[in-house]
C-alpha cells in the first residue's frame, strides 16, 4: 500500500477527534463495569471493532493505523491489557466474523442479516472474551459458532471444556444418533433427547488393548468417569454400573444406570464392543420397562435406553426400532489411537521412505 495513503491518518485532525472520543466512551464503560463487566466490555469492544473496520475500509489506513491506536490507548489506559496490537486485531476480526451473518444457500437480505447480527451480539456478548477467541479461532461458520456460543451458556463451560468440545467435533455430532423418539416421547420432551444424544461418542480418553472386551470397556469408562460424563453430556448424573434389577424370579444386570436431571428420567446404556444387532433393542427395550415399573414415580419422565455399539447399519437399526414401543438411541462409539502432532512431524514422510528404498535397490544393481 502507498506509504501517503496507509499514513495519511498520523496528523488527521479526523483521527485526533476520533481517538479523543474513544478515550472518553473507555471511560464511561469503566463506570459501568464493576456491574456489567464482560457484557459492557464486549459491547465497547464490538462498537471499537466496526470503527476499525469502516475507518480501514473508508479511510485506507493500514495496520500501522491499529499501532498507533494500541500505544495511544494503552498510554491512556496502561492498567488496560486490551488494547494490545494482538487484541485489537482480535476485535476487528470477531466484529468482522460476526458481522458477515448470511443464510445459508442464499444472500441475506440487509434486514434479515442486521437481525441476525444483532441477535448474534447479544449472545457472544454474555460469554467471556477468551470464549469468544477460541470460537471465532476454530469454527468455520457462524453457525457452527453460534451452537457453541449456545452451549456455552447453557452449560457454563470453562475455556478448557468449550476448547474440547470444538476440537472432538460436538457440533458435527451432537443430535445425530438414530432415534424413535417422535414416536414414543412427547414433544418437546422428544427434541431435547435427541439433542442429548451425539454419533459417535468420542472416547479418545480410553487406554484398552487392541481386542478389548465389553467389560474391560465398561471398566476404562469408569475409571475415566469424569471424562465419561464430559462426553455425555451436561445433566447425566451416575448411579450404578451393572445395576441389578429383579423381574419375576431372575436376576439382570444393566451396564449403566443414569439419571438425567435435565429430562428428568432415567437413562439406561448398553456398551457393545461389535456390530449392532437387532436383538440388542429387545433387550434394551426390556430394560427400559423394567426401570420404568421399579424405579420411575409420577415425577418422573419416560426413561430412556441408549445403545453405544462399535458399528451399526443405518438400515438395520431403524427397522429394529420402528416398531419398539420404548424410546431408545443408537450411537456408534470411536477411539482413535492418534500420535501427538509433535511425534507426527518427527516422523519421515511415506514419499521419502519410498525413494529411500529405491536408492538402495538401484545401489544394490550397479554392485
Amino acid at each position: 500500500m502507498n506509504d501517503k495513503i496507509s499514513t495519511g491518518w498520523k496528523n488527521d485532525k479526523k483521527y485526533n477527534e476520533w481517538i479523543k472520543s474513544l478515550k472518553e466512551k473507555f471511560r464511561q464503560v469503566q463506570l459501568k463495569a464493576a456491574v456489567k463487566v464482560n457484557s459492557e466490555l464486549l459491547n465497547f469492544y464490538w462498537e471499537l471493532g466496526k470503527e476499525i473496520a469502516d475507518k480501514q475500509k473508508e479511510v485506507k489506513w493500514g495496520d500501522k493505523f491499529l499501532e498507533r491506536l494500541s500505544k495511544d490507548l494503552m498510554n491512556e489506559f496502561p492498567e488496560v491489557k486490551g488494547f494490545s496490537l494482538r487484541n485489537l486485531k482480535y476485535i476487528r476480526q470477531w466484529y468482522l466474523f460476526w458481522s458477515n451473518i448470511e443464510e445459508i444457500g442464499q444472500q441475506a437480505v440487509a434486514q434479515f442479516r442486521d437481525k441476525k447480527v444483532q441477535q448474534a451480539v447479544a449472545l457472544i456478548t454474555q460469554i467471556p472474551w477468551g470464549h469468544n477467541l477460541v470460537i471465532i479461532t476454530k469454527c468455520k461458520n457462524s453457525e457452527e459458532a453460534l451452537f457453541y456460543v449456545q452451549k456455552t451458556i447453557e452449560n457454563s463451560w470453562s475455556r478448557s471444556v468449550l476448547t474440547h468440545q470444538i476440537e472432538s467435533g460436538l457440533y458435527e455430532r451432537a443430535g445425530k444418533s438414530i432415534t424413535n423418539f417422535d414416536k414414543t416421547l412427547p414433544k418437546p420432551q422428544s427434541d431435547l433427547a435427541k439433542e442429548m444424544l451425539k454419533d459417535p461418542y468420542c472416547f479418545d480418553f480410553l487406554a484398552v488393548r487392541e481386542n478389548y472386551t465389553e467389560k474391560e470397556l465398561e471398566n476404562d469408562l469408569l475409571t475415566n468417569l469424569t471424562k465419561f460424563l464430559l462426553e455425555l453430556g451436561a445433566g447425566f448424573s451416575f448411579l450404578g454400573r451393572q445395576y441389578k434389577i429383579e423381574v419375576g424370579e431372575e436376576e439382570f444386570y444393566i451396564d449403566l444406570l443414569f439419571y438425567h436431571v435435565k429430562l428428568h428420567c432415567y437413562i439406561v446404556v448398553e456398551l457393545k464392543t461389535g456390530r449392532f444387532k437387532p436383538e440388542y433393542a429387545g433387550k434394551l427395550n426390556f430394560y427400559i420397562s423394567a426401570v420404568d415399573s421399579l424405579f420411575k414415580t409420577e415425577k418422573d419422565n419416560p426413561t430412556i435406553g441408549i445403545l453405544i455399539c462399535k458399528e451399526k447399519d443405518k438400515t438395520i437399526v431403524e427397522y429394529s426400532l420402528r416398531d419398539i414401543s420404548k424410546p431408545i438411541g443408537v450411537s456408534e462409539y470411536k477411539i482413535t489411537r492418534e500420535l501427538p502432532e509433535e511425534l507426527k512431524s518427527s516422523l519421515p514422510d511415506i514419499k521419502d521412505i519410498e525413494a529411500s528404498l529405491n536408492e538402495v535397490k538401484e545401489e544394490k544393481s550397479d554392485e
